[in-house]
């Protein structure tokens, strides 16, 4: 089990990412939250079976249709088990 933070940066606010995260995350059995920060990017804490974090981070690579996907900034995290599903603050 892995367990990443995501720092995704560009136009990722105001284009639905953070459902669309949800609804990939929830298919996926990945637990963990998306939020909208101050700055305008969007942070990704996920947590789930190794492959599917990784096919997470590619989704998140390009993002819903119109979204613009500049900068991602992964920072692998230990594992927690912190997480009883997936929600978008």
């Amino acid at each position: 089990m892995k367990r990443i933070k995501i720092k995704i940066t560009g136009k990722v606010q105001g284009v639905f990412f953070r459902v669309h995260i949800k609804a990939f995350a929830i298919h996926n059995m990945i637990n963990g939250y998306a939020i909208n920060a101050k700055d305008g990017s969007l942070e990704v804490v996920a947590e789930g079976e190794d492959k599917k974090i990784l096919e997470l981070i590619e989704y998140c690579k390009k993002g819903p249709e119109d979204a613009l996907v500049e900068l991602l900034d992964i920072e692998e995290q230990t594992y927690k088990n912190e997480f009883k599903d997936f929600s978008i603050n």
